[in-house]
């Protein structure tokens, strides 16, 4: 099925992502902190305009669409927005690892279950989760018009 973009995200394949073992090495990102309350952004928007617009000016989107939340702390998260070159006025890093993945669609409070959901399937490969990052794969505006709000969960092993 093809799937015609909606807005500001492109239209996203949850079977790229489902159940696959994700290998980055040396994957260029911008780098970003959003503000929270216990766990709730709370600039989150403000962040993803700011850095948006860089990547956009530099013209350095990447080819495949890449955003990894690292929940730090209840009161703030580093987001990581893959890019294919450095851009200038963006603090970047690079992040290597091997990550499975699975793809989640629903509402967040859902995300509890998700998580450990994806635990359960991190042990049942006989791995040890090292960190876990989060893939909001569209804005809420986007995820409204395509009908799908889909998370992937990322876990680093």
């Amino acid at each position: 099925m093809i799937v015609k973009e909606a807005g500001c995200c492109k239209p996203f394949n949850p079977v790229k992502w489902q159940g696959k073992t994700i290998v980055l090495k040396d994957k260029l990102f911008v780098k970003d902190r959003v503000m929270s309350f216990f766990h709730i952004p709370l600039n989150f928007s403000a962040v993803m305009k700011k850095n948006m617009d860089l990547i956009f000016k530099s013209k350095a989107g990447a080819a495949e669409p890449l955003m990894m939340v690292d929940e730090c702390s209840p009161f703030w998260s580093d987001v990581y927005i893959a890019v294919s070159k450095e851009v200038p006025g963006a603090k970047m890093t690079k992040l290597s690892g091997t990550f499975l993945s699975k793809v989640y669609e629903g509402n967040y409070n859902q995300m509890g279950k998700w998580v450990a959901d994806i635990k359960e399937q991190v042990k049942k490969k006989g791995k040890l989760m090292k960190k876990l990052y989060y893939f909001y794969t569209t804005c809420p505006a986007c995820a409204k018009a395509y009908g799908h709000n889909y998370t992937v969960l990322l876990a680093q092993v």
